[in-house]
């Protein structure tokens, strides 16, 4: 039998293609291995977002083909898409499968045995056509991420993703229900909606959005939680907010990119909303929602961002109050208009700006976490854990603060309600279950 080892680099997106792909090389007769294991085949679903996600791509083709050089080493995903020819030079990929083509992996390894064909990509710019995966299981065993949407459309000026994923191509709702449908089936409780650009599914489909999905979902049984990925601002309206807030199965967990929360600075990045548009959008989420946790997406050291635009990124984000920031030190990437610009800023300022973003959201997570110290919370349990020598359960809350609840029955897979009682190290919440 042939063994198999895979590894993931980046978002939900290619976690859940890594996962798909995963199950029809099993399903083909593939054992698969860890990683770190010798294998006869290694595939590296790679990411190309930043400088830094090329690197580690780079690095973990060449540690594959050091664990074994008579493997197969396929490159696929983002970096394989977007650097074709230059991993062409490199010797350590035996294949290159680039996106739309994962579906096809089986198929190209067979290829591959008989051709040595190198190189399976399309041009990703020029498809409307969405790959069809799905899942029969989930590595996760209570939370399942489901890919619904493709591509891109937004071409910000500091983003080479539309380059690596093409244009936005959405998958069809019925497909999508019913890959939902069977892993509630297998005692799923929680799906997690995710996408490229997810705000822009069904942009290429009739009488079909985001909205109408989610409520679609929602109507699934055994399904006890929906999540949201990435959204842009511009999709929280009055209507959208409305309509989720009315479905008990929505949790109040929202990713809402912001990049700056400076007006200029979000012109350079050809960001199609102002910080006041933005802070707007917050303000509707909390006023259907009591107390969402609000995360983002902020980058530092734009090409020409000033300290005074900094200082209103700051001010801003203050002013929003996050339960998580994520922060990027901006990544120059050939072939996007922000690496032309003039005004780029040093690393040093960059790692300066993104250490006071770091403290800043350290401060403002455990606030956000603090705040739930008494209310109830609604735990999906997901595993057993030890901690301080005490045993736990382990889950995350409808706002995703991951929660710990002491309990002699077994409670995995279960959706609890509990109080929370006290925080310890790592934000993470002591619960007690309600009696």
């Amino acid at each position: 039998m042939k063994k198999a080892a895979l590894h993931n680099l980046g978002c939900k997106v290619n976690a859940y293609e890594t996962e798909a792909m995963q199950q029809m090389l099993e399903q083909n007769g593939y054992e698969i291995v860890d990683f770190t294991e010798i294998a006869d085949v290694y595939i590296i679903n790679t990411c190309t977002v930043t400088n830094i996600a090329d690197r580690k791509s780079r690095q973990m083709l060449h540690r594959a083909k050091k664990m074994n050089q008579d493997a197969i080493v396929v490159a696929t995903g983002c970096y394989a898409q977007a650097s074709k020819e230059q991993i062409e030079l490199d010797d350590c990929v035996d294949i290159i499968v680039g996106n739309n083509k994962k579906k096809d992996i089986v198929a190209i390894l067979e290829e591959y045995k008989n051709s040595f064909n190198l190189s399976h990509v399309i041009d990703i710019n020029h498809t409307n056509e969405y790959e069809e995966l799905e899942l029969a299981s989930s590595l996760e065993h209570t939370r399942a991420i489901i890919k619904v949407q493709d591509g891109c459309n937004q071409f910000c000026s500091y983003c080479i993703i539309p380059f690596a994923r093409g244009r936005v191509r959405s998958r069809k709702s019925e497909s999508v229900i019913s890959e939902i449908a069977r892993l509630a089936d297998k005692g799923f409780k929680e799906v997690v909606l995710t996408g490229i650009h997810l705000s822009s599914y069904g942009v290429d489909l009739e009488n079909e959005t985001l909205l109408s999905l989610i409520v679609a979902v929602s109507k699934i049984e055994g399904i006890k939680r929906i999540r949201l990925g990435s959204l842009e601002p511009r999709i929280v309206t009055e209507e959208f907010t409305k309509t989720i807030a009315g479905i008990n199965k929505m949790c109040p967990h929202f990713h809402l990119s912001l990049q700056s929360g400076c007006n200029e600075t979000l012109k350079r990045m050809n960001r199609r909303y102002s910080a006041e548009e933005y802070y707007e959008k917050c303000c509707l989420l909390r006023k259907y929602f009591h107390h969402p946790a609000i995360t983002t997406d902020v980058i530092v050291g734009f090409p020409g961002e000033t300290e005074e635009e900094f200082l209103k990124t700051k001010e801003f984000i203050s002013k929003a109050g996050f339960y998580e920031i994520h922060v990027f030190k901006y990544s120059k990437r050939q072939g996007t208009k922000a690496a032309e610009m003039e005004n780029q800023v040093s690393e040093q300022i960059k790692n300066k700006r993104s250490q006071e973003l770091l403290d800043i959201t350290a401060k403002q997570s455990e606030e956000y976490v603090n705040s739930q110290i008494g209310k109830e919370l609604e735990v999906l349990v997901e595993e057993k854990v030890n901690i301080d020598k005490m045993q736990y359960y382990v889950g995350h809350s409808k706002e995703y603060i991951k929660t710990l609840i002491s309990s002699e029955k077994d409670i995995k897979n279960q959706v609890i309600q509990c109080i929370g009682k006290n925080l310890i190290e790592n934000n993470l919440i002591v619960a007690k279950m309600k009696e």
